[in-house]
């Protein structure tokens, strides 16, 4: 049976089908003094400089950027964010929804690490109009001259928007199937797929989120340090504020990385109110790891009502190790909320958020790298599940869909799976985008989907989420991705248990930088691991031959399979996507052309 139903007011004619946009001059005339959006800008001081926005003045500022982008744009022409993540970031955003630009949220080009994505993406967009700002500007001209992309028909710097233009905008009618945005997905080796999320999209997947997160909590505020340009962060803190006139607090993502401390702190700066925040995995490990005594005493995290873990594999350590961490300043058991989501459902999915300690399961492996969960009790069983009990993986629940429907199916019957069996994860629901822009073949393979036994649900269309899962007690597990899938001896096995254990084999192995894949083989498919190496441990007294016996032991025992060849990397060495998720595509890549930077090779170079 499918997880999840529609919202009945995000059905035709329901209440629910005007545009998220027209909300904010709603707000504007219900609560105009209220705050909408504040930004903390380190950089103007250390202890994080809060500039606000209200409705009023957001929704002023907002139809002047409309207005000035009109005058460089046609409707429907796109609009290219390529400014730090300030205050001025969101009126852009909210400016081309209002003026039926499609904005393409990006980044400056100073910021590292990215700049294969932005070439992409700004290449695959042909965007009319560059959105910057002045000190952004050096950056962006030596983008246009650096790359062979367009350029643009005019630049627009935000902050030098005269919000006088808003007496200017004259609203029109804004299509609930008309686009909003190109959500660029943060693929790592494929062209750049751009998510055509609709103005219906959008809010929709607001009015799902906080159904999700429990909404009937008073004075509920957002605060975030997520990117603008990724699903997650724009949905959290752009579009959750609008549905109910609330409060976004956020900073950026560089602030974040500088000092994670800081997200815990604008969090307890809020004590009266519901605090709901995001964050993929990473972060909270990150923050965790950062949690001195000294830090913690100041900390009041009793408001924090939902932390959101999503965008990348939920680690069971995590979720302890942050819980742990932050216990002594209030954190809340049951604040802990995995979900599920990815950019072809705008973002959210499931989540968890019931206010109770996430849901986890231990599983035998064996079974379930044939398709099928069986649960192994802790300390219990007989000698077949005390012997299974040494090949346990741990599974964390991702809650339940709200205001849409999830099937867990069979990707070549296109028949829905029962609970307890493994299947592709598809996604039926207003949430779920149209297609990717300009590119109908992958369109159609990924949000085509048909059942071939509907039952009760609809035939489709549906979105195939690339990802396999198990249903369990009516409650979503996410089990891996489907082209990361290793497959040995007709065996499937799921990367990101291979990684585990390899970083827990030997202390050289840097936590959370192994990727784990396979090559071809004659007969069967063959793993190769590629890990890097962690710098706490000299490399002086690194014995790499020791590391390597180490790794390839671990998982002929855990996995009862061989490593074809393991490779151990300087630190970075391992290609990540823009939400932190291993790109174990990108690294596989990378190690067959050979350009990976290896531990080997350095300490051969230093004699």
């Amino acid at each position: 049976m499918a997880l999840g139903s529609l919202l009945p007011e995000l059905r035709p004619g329901g209440p629910g089908r005007t545009p998220l946009i027209e909300r904010v001059a709603r707000w504007a005339r219900e609560k105009p003094d209220a705050p909408a959006f504040t930004f903390v800008d380190y950089s103007l001081d250390p202890s994080g400089a809060k500039l606000t926005l209200t409705w009023a003045e957001a929704d002023r500022r907002a139809r002047a950027m409309a207005a000035r982008l009109r005058q460089a744009a046609e409707p429907g022409e796109r609009a290219a964010l390529l400014l730090p993540q300030t205050l001025e970031y969101m009126m852009a955003m909210l400016g081309a929804m209002y003026g039926h630009v499609v904005a393409v949220p990006l980044f400056s080009p100073d910021l590292p690490g990215h700049a294969d994505r932005l070439i992409g993406a700004y290449g695959d967009s042909e965007p009319a109009v560059i959105v910057t700002t002045r000190s952004a500007l050096t950056h962006v001209e030596k983008f246009l001259a650096d790359h062979d992309v367009a350029e643009p028909r005019e630049i627009v710097f935000a902050e030098e928007v005269d919000p006088e233009l808003a007496a200017t905008w004259r609203d029109e009618p804004i299509g609930f199937d008309e686009l909003a945005y190109l959500q660029y997905t943060s693929g790592s080796t494929r062209r750049p797929a751009g998510v055509e999320i609709t103005h219906g999209n959008v809010t929709a997947n607001a009015a799902q989120l906080w159904a999700g997160w429990a909404p009937e909590k008073p004075d509920p505020e957002l605060v975030s340090w997520l990117p603008l340009f990724h699903d997650m962060g724009l949905i959290a803190t752009m579009a959750l504020p609008m549905v109910h006139g609330d409060h976004a607090i956020y900073t950026d993502p560089v602030s974040f990385i500088m000092n994670p401390m800081r997200w815990m702190e604008l969090i307890s700066e809020r004590p009266g109110k519901n605090v709901y925040t995001a964050g993929p995995n990473f972060a909270y490990e990150y923050a965790a790891s950062m949690a001195k005594p000294e830090r913690l005493a100041k900390l009041d995290l009793s408001g924090l009502t939902t932390c959101l873990n999503g965008a990348e594999p939920i680690r069971t350590s995590t979720l302890a190790m942050f819980a742990d961490a932050f216990a002594g300043a209030g954190l809340r058991p049951g604040a802990q909320a995995p979900g599920y989501g990815l950019a072809e459902a705008t973002v959210f999915v499931t989540a968890a958020a019931e206010d109770v300690p996430p849901k986890l399961i231990r599983v035998d492996r064996d079974a379930l790298t044939k398709g099928e969960l069986r649960l192994i009790e802790a300390g219990g069983g007989d000698e077949a599940d005390a012997g299974a009990a040494d090949r346990v993986s741990t599974l964390v629940s991702c809650g339940r869909p709200s205001g849409q429907l999830v099937a867990i199916v069979d990707p070549e019957t296109r028949l829905e799976q029962p609970d307890g069996h493994v299947g592709e994860i598809w996604v039926h629901g207003p949430n779920t985008a149209p297609g990717y822009w300009r590119n109908s073949e992958r369109s159609q393979d990924t949000f085509g989907g048909e059942l071939a036994e509907p039952g009760g649900l609809p035939a489709g269309p549906w979105m195939k989420t690339g990802d396999y899962g198990v249903v369990h007690e009516g409650e979503l597990y996410v089990t891996g991705r489907i082209k990361d899938l290793i497959i040995v001896d007709g065996r499937n096995h799921y990367p990101q248990d291979i990684e585990v254990t390899t970083q827990e084999s030997h202390e050289a192995v840097r936590s959370d930088h192994v990727a784990a894949f396979a090559l071809e083989g004659e007969e069967t498919e063959r793993l190769v691991v590629v890990a890097e190496r962690n710098r706490r441990v000299p490399l002086g007294r690194l014995d790499l031959d020791e590391v390597e016996s180490a790794v390839r032991g671990a998982i002929n025992i855990e996995h009862e399979m061989s490593v074809h060849d393991f490779v151990l990397i300087e630190p970075g060495g391992v290609s990540r996507t823009s939400s932190g998720k291993i790109a174990r595509a990108a690294t596989r890549q990378r190690y067959l052309d050979g350009t990976l930077s290896t531990t080997r090779a350095r300490l051969a170079s230093r004699g």
